[in-house]
């Protein structure tokens, strides 16, 4: 059976319009790359109907070849790039558009930036009506590989070729790629990929957390802290620097996990507390703040939503910042109405996935109870989709 040819579809029709009854799963399709959507796939239309490509960059044309066609939408794999984007680089690594834990490899680096402002700019605008003035520049990495302290690497059983796959998830499936290195993790997690190679796990379906301790902290195994170290004092700093503008006197790190925030910021306060649910984590939090001599607060353990209220009389609301670092499925509805109904004279909102962080921010802001103040993105993940967020409110 001869292969299709590809059907050049880049002109745009009126929105009512029918989409083409023509497009099928396995059809070529010569595209233009009009945006890049978050979480890294491009964006083109065959006529009104859009489809979502991988691996490509900006105002590159490509031919595609379909492998999902939904009512309003597609997706397609990158056959060929016709004509490059001038921001188009070759990746270093051999298993990136297999593997899944890179999307931007293939971009050169001052422009995954401005993509990712961009996007951010895009979502808060469209979630929450906020301006795009609020929005800083992205900070940039000043290590934009091997700079992962921490991986996750999986084992899965390959029934077709009876070996044992251990890497990283695939882009487009759940099938396991194996790797022998990692170029965005530090070289010390690469050579424990070599050992968990030569020493991999009897069976599949298992996951081997790779890390690099963090020097001074304490951090349980299964405890959270920041996957880079090189751009960390730059969050640090970028917190600070919101927290003292504010002038609050006192503290509240919300899902404080080991005491990151609580430690490196109880020199600017008067009083301070940690929460956190994560027994291990508070452990830890407390010999942290012991080493490094921070005596004018605690760590308490239990749910945030629960103990926020008694914290917040306990500190007077309008003189205290609460910190919110939470999972990245953002803060749970509770803990949003008790801000509301409590109002801290400052919130500052850290978090690793702007689209949670859009809707908990226009939330928050809803009916004029806080006022988004600024957003400083700093790109802790290079090569990656993600970008970590500082946002400032204050009570209005």
């Amino acid at each position: 059976m001869s292969e299709t040819k590809p059907v050049c579809m880049t002109s745009p029709l009126a929105e009512s319009e029918p989409i083409p009854n023509a497009l099928a799963v396995g059809q070529k399709l010569i595209l233009t790359v009009s945006d890049i959507a978050f979480g890294g796939e491009g964006v083109a239309r065959a006529e009104n109907f859009v489809v979502f490509i991988p691996f490509v960059a900006l105002g590159e044309v490509v031919e595609v070849k379909l492998t999902e066609v939904k009512k309003n939408f597609g997706r397609a794999q990158l056959v060929r790039v016709i004509t490059p984007s001038p921001n188009r680089v070759t990746p270093p690594c051999t298993y990136f558009g297999q593997c899944g834990g890179c999307q931007y490899q293939h971009i050169a680096y001052d422009a995954q930036l401005h993509i990712k402002h961009k996007q951010i700019t895009d979502l808060f605008d469209r979630v929450g009506g906020f301006p795009a003035a609020l929005i800083d520049p992205v900070i940039p990495c000043p290590q934009p590989f091997g700079y992962r302290n921490r991986i996750m690497i999986r084992s899965q059983w390959n029934k077709t070729l009876q070996k044992l796959e251990v890497g990283y998830l695939r882009h487009d499936n759940n099938f396991v790629v194996s790797i022998d290195e990692c170029k965005i993790a530090e070289p010390a997690l690469n050579e424990q990929i070599k050992l968990v190679r030569a020493n991999p796990p009897h069976k599949g379906g298992l996951k081997v957390a790779l890390r690099i301790a963090a020097e001074g902290w304490q951090v349980p195994r299964d405890s959270f802290f920041q996957n880079n170290f090189f751009l960390l004092p730059k969050l640090v700093a970028t917190v600070r620097a919101r927290l003292l503008d504010s002038g609050a006197k006192h503290l509240v790190d919300a899902y404080c996990g080991v005491g990151f925030f609580s430690v490196e910021l109880a020199d600017l306060v008067e009083s301070y507390a940690g929460v956190e649910i994560d027994m291990q984590a508070i452990k830890a939090a407390r010999n942290n703040a012991a080493g490094r001599n921070r005596t004018n607060g605690d760590f308490i353990i239990g749910p945030t939503e629960e103990l926020l209220p008694t914290l917040l009389n306990r500190f007077s609301a309008e003189k205290t910042c609460v910190i919110l670092d939470p999972p990245r499925t953002g803060c749970a509805p509770k803990g949003i109405q008790q801000l509301r109904e409590l109002r801290p004279a400052q919130l500052i909102y850290v978090s690793c996935h702007p689209a949670t962080l859009a809707r908990d921010l226009q939330l928050l802001c809803a009916d004029g109870v806080y006022k988004l103040e600024k957003v400083v993105p700093l790109d802790m993940f290079p090569q990656t989709q993600h970008v970590e967020c500082v946002a400032d409110l204050r009570r209005m």
